[in-house]
């Protein structure tokens, strides 16, 4: 199906449900159709066909959201591009794109080159439009969005994702998370990237209120989470972090649903988050950009850690973790492998833009290599164990970084921490952690308890070489470790141990 046609369908179900909250504007289902018609329409006007790519320079909020669907009423393909990127990325993602228009909104248009339209400007032109549905629908096979990955090292890779693909994902999200009908969830997470726009799509499927925030803050967000009766959260566990410190009084029982993807939580976080909410769903999402799903854990609450095993439309094979090992080299039992997904996949897309050197690394026979490392356990259940690129070496053993973060997390002095393999004349490399204190915490005493805290809860091959205190650990725009940022030595320390 093409998501034109599933919006226009919800619409025809629940004409006067609520489809969209939040800060900004507040529609019914029949409303937003109507808008997102209106838009197309307007994106038409000036000077846009089906086939050409829309660069969309906005924060969040329905405004993005609405122009997103707007572009796949009329068949274009929708290019929203990330806030946070520099101008130089920005102006290599829209020339890569060919984008035959640039939308900013005010506060982005300075930042976003060959920004040649205004939103408040095409809302305008929209509101001179009729909602009289379009002619034609694109087909499933037509190109839907296109996604820039922020890698970290090199130019950011375009991802075309078609019609089918990102309403096979949205399909599989509403189930694997346990949406049910009519969900309240908080669209907070950015739509550059998949976890943003899978809330929308999803909340399209169930027929249910996306509260649209524009950028988060978690003060905001348990605001709008109380006000709005939010009852699903698809969050980056960054922002579960920050949500608890905000405070999560007065939710426990209505917001019940809780998913999370895009980096690895922590055993201590999910404790937290099933003392405080009791949830009665919690789950685990491992997927990328590229193939949406990979597996899902169903019940983090009881199963911390783990990355269940292939999703509904997924399926999953571990191989050698050697660079170049072939598809059938599957891993014994229990031994650690470099996780593989089949391109077969309908949540797949089928290759990045204009990068066939990027295709040739990425995908063989058939099969997508994510670059992640993971484990089976005895029932079968994935648990990821860190990237290929992030592996230290340290005196010819290899280590990896998630199992010490997991136990550095639980030091009652550190707030948040990051290890790395930093070049010593020794050891090759050095895992090195680094470290965030608490509130009211001194830097050096904080380096000091997390080495002496190492040593009661680690082997000592795991253990830190040194502890560094910094002010913040380096994420992306969407809360994943920029752990080449910390190798590059681009820090400022507070204490080291």
């Amino acid at each position: 199906m093409d998501l034109s046609t599933a919006l226009s369908w919800a619409a025809e179900r629940y004409p006067h449900r609520r489809a969209v909250g939040g800060s900004g504007r507040h529609l019914t289902y029949a409303e937003w159709d109507a808008r997102t018609t209106r838009l197309a329409r307007a994106l038409a006007a000036a000077g846009v066909a089906a086939g050409d790519r829309v660069a969309l320079g906005l924060g969040g909020g329905e405004p993005l959201a609405s122009l997103h669907l707007a572009a796949q009423k009329l068949g274009a393909v929708s290019v929203p591009l990330s806030t946070r990127f520099g101008a130089e990325e920005l102006r290599y993602c829209v020339d890569d794109a060919s984008a035959v228009l640039v939308v900013a909104d005010e506060a982005n248009a300075g930042r976003f080159p060959g920004a040649t339209h205004a939103v408040a400007d095409l809302d305008a032109r929209a509101e001179r439009e009729s909602d009289a549905p379009l002619a034609e629908t694109p087909g499933e096979d037509a190109v839907s969005v296109m996604l820039y990955t922020s890698g970290t090292t090199g130019k950011p890779k375009g991802v075309p994702r078609t019609h089918r693909a990102e309403h096979a994902a949205a399909v599989a999200h509403a189930v694997q998370t346990q949406q049910r009908d009519g969900e309240v969830v908080l669209g907070v997470m950015p739509m550059f990237h998949t976890m943003g726009l899978r809330t929308l799509l999803a909340s399209i499927v169930v027929g249910g209120t996306w509260v649209g925030q524009p950028a988060f803050d978690a003060a905001e967000s348990m605001e709008l989470v109380r006000r709005e009766g939010v009852t699903s959260l698809y969050l980056v566990p960054t922002i579960y972090w920050s949500l608890l410190r905000a405070g999560l009084d007065g939710v426990r029982g209505t917001l019940d649903h809780l998913a999370y993807a895009g980096a690895a939580m922590t055993p201590a976080l999910a404790e937290e988050l099933v003392d405080a909410l009791a949830p009665t769903s919690f789950v685990n999402h491992f997927g990328s950009t590229e193939i949406y799903t990979f597996t899902i854990g169903p019940d983090v609450a009881a199963k911390p850690g783990s990355a269940g095993r292939a999703g509904i439309f997924s399926r999953v094979r571990l191989v050698a973790p050697e660079v170049g090992a072939p598809v059938d080299a599957i891993v014994a039992p229990g031994e650690q492998g470099q996780v593989i997904v089949s391109m077969d996949s309908p949540e797949a897309f089928a290759g990045y833009w204009n990068r066939p050197d990027a295709d040739a690394k990425a995908i063989r026979d058939g099969w997508y290599f994510t670059g992640d490392l993971a484990t089976a356990d005895a029932d079968g259940d994935l648990h990821v164990s860190g990237r290929v690129d992030d592996m230290i070496n340290s005196g010819g053993e290899n280590i990896y970084p998630d199992e010490i973060e997991a136990a550095l997390i639980r030091c009652p002095e550190v707030d948040d921490v990051c290890v790395v393999g930093l070049p010593d004349e020794r050891w090759g490399h050095a895992v090195t952690a680094f470290v965030v204190p608490r509130t009211g915490v001194d830097p050096q005493a904080c380096a000091e308890r997390a080495m002496a805290f190492a040593r009661e809860v680690l082997p000592s091959l795991k253990r830190p070489k040194r502890v560094i205190a910094v002010d913040a650990v380096p994420r992306s725009g969407v809360g994943k470790t920029l752990r080449r940022t910390l190798v590059a030595g681009d820090y400022e320390e507070r204490a080291r141990a």
